[in-house]
């Protein structure tokens, strides 16, 4: 008996890692579905949940995806994926904070840095700000032009060391380290630079525009960043 419940368990450690990508698929493809969001409070096997506030999302890849970067800049933009992969590429690792509680420990991003993509436009002196845009064709966050420059700022193409997936915003969303998650723009397709901060969906819903963690929304979660 013993030994058939060393068995059981053994089988049961081999077999997790499959159950865990299975649950995660599964939820994933259900909330791509899902107009009512109820399937984002369930979490997959990552710990993350899946939020959209569209009723569903278009899906965009190498042939179809382009961020476009206008507004006050000198030289308008539209990158390509593949050109985007092409910039040079920086990884950060920090923790993932939501502002709802959940948090996903040590998670590798990548991607080209903001600043980066900003300096090739060239900001004009009037601009203090930035505009994103998605295209689910609903959801938008802003930053102040300070916090669009940090280097913990990615237009980001990896994350957990494999390309961004269509749940998780991709093949191309935002990532701003030091905030709560709600600031790193799924499905990004614009940026704008403006003369001043323009609030986001949640912003415009009570959330607050610096979304430092820590440091904002009422909450006293561990700082991801200085």
């Amino acid at each position: 008996m013993v030994l058939g419940m060393l068995g059981l368990g053994a089988a049961g450690l081999v077999t997790a890692p499959y159950v865990q990508r299975g649950t995660e698929s599964v939820l994933s493809a259900v909330s791509g579905k899902d107009p009512t969001g109820v399937t984002g409070l369930l979490p997959n096997g990552g710990g993350f949940r899946y939020y959209s506030v569209a009723s569903s999302v278009p899906r965009r890849g190498p042939r179809d995806y382009e961020l476009t970067v206008g507004g006050l800049v000198e030289r308008p933009a539209r990158h390509g994926l593949g050109e985007l992969r092409g910039m040079p590429q920086h990884r950060i690792v920090r923790d993932v904070q939501c502002v709802t509680g959940w948090r996903v420990p040590s998670t590798p991003f990548e991607g080209v840095r903001l600043s980066h993509v900003l300096d090739l436009a060239g900001v004009r002196p009037e601009a203090t700000a930035v505009r994103f845009t998605c295209f689910d064709g609903v959801y938008s966050e802003s930053l102040t032009l300070k916090q669009a420059m940090r280097d913990d700022v990615l237009i980001a193409l990896g994350m957990q060391d494999k390309p961004v997936s269509h749940q998780h915003g991709g093949p191309v969303r935002l990532y701003v380290a030091p905030m709560y998650f709600y600031k790193s723009a799924k499905w990004l397709s614009g940026i704008e630079l403006t003369r001043e901060v323009e609030p986001g969906y949640w912003e415009k819903r009570g959330y607050a525009v610096d979304g430092w963690v820590g440091r904002s929304n009422g909450r006293d979660d561990a700082p991801t960043a200085a």
